[in-house]
């Protein structure tokens, strides 16, 4: 069973990053679906890889360049991977007025202005919202970030469904169980856990650590809601663009609410 779960692991490492896994793992889309509870997991070691970039850059240059250095790095880390399908998704909801010339149009592997519009402000918020956070803050923010908003890709999956059945985002995992709900539900809390165990250990009065939770919870909530009712509108459930983009639409969320608590703590 053991060795399965570690396969099942490698594969989603396989599928959403660069990182070269054993020869031995071959790419299977039907086992995406028992490998969809590693997608948070995916998301703590992509934004792990974020936090230690900014840790080392930001001993050599002033911390706004080492925040640069770690988007770039987890950009580069998963392939754009997420920001193609924010990309695809805007081109394809801002241009299109039926279901199917939505999905004809994020089919289009040429950039939009949608696309691009939507690309450009994500990604200078999120600079600027990483960059108001004390350093102290950014590489938690990274890791638990990309592990929530994962998280929220999942819970996409697992309350709509899939949006159509060929085209460049085919593999995908359409089926969650239970259990694999439940598995990626830990993974995806656990650096959010771990931070509030931290405060707790600091005295942190109880109060503050729900106003924490709340804070930096709502804003994704918000923001999920808001895009599943939009895809469940027009494309009557989800695709691998519009997780790509929940994911980055999610990710933004955490950092605004985080940002919000901390100025006021």
């Amino acid at each position: 069973m053991l060795t399965k779960e570690w396969h099942y692991f490698l594969l989603a490492v396989e599928f959403f990053t660069r990182i070269p896994v054993p020869q031995h793992v071959q790419f299977d889309e039907d086992e995406l679906n028992d490998a969809s509870k590693y997608f948070p997991l995916v998301g703590v070691l992509v934004g792990l890889v974020g936090a230690a970039v900014y840790q080392i850059g930001a001993t050599f240059v002033p911390p706004n360049i080492a925040i640069l250095l770690s988007m770039a790095s987890t950009i580069y880390l998963t392939g754009g991977f997420h920001e193609d399908g924010l990309a695809d998704s805007a081109d394809g909801i801002g241009g299109g007025w039926s279901r199917e010339q939505i999905l004809t149009i994020m089919l289009d592997s040429r950039l939009g202005t949608y696309g691009a519009i939507a690309l450009c402000l994500v990604l200078l918020t999120k600079f600027q919202l990483l960059n108001s956070l004390n350093s102290e803050w950014v590489p938690i923010a990274l890791v638990t970030s990309h592990a929530v908003s994962r998280l929220a890709a999942v819970w996409a999956m697992a309350t709509l469904n899939y949006a159509k059945q060929s085209g460049k985002a085919k593999p995908l995992a359409t089926q969650i169980s239970g259990y694999s709900l439940l598995l990626a539900n830990v993974f995806g809390l656990l650096p959010l856990v771990i931070i509030l165990i931290s405060l707790a250990i600091s005295h942190c009065p109880i109060n503050e650590m729900v106003m924490f939770v709340f804070m930096t919870s709502f804003p994704v909530v918000l923001s999920w809601i808001w895009w599943r009712r939009k895809i469940k509108k027009w494309l009557e459930g989800y695709t691998g663009d519009t997780l790509g983009a929940m994911q980055q639409i999610t990710e933004l969320a955490f950092y605004f609410g985080l940002v919000l608590w901390s100025v006021n703590h």
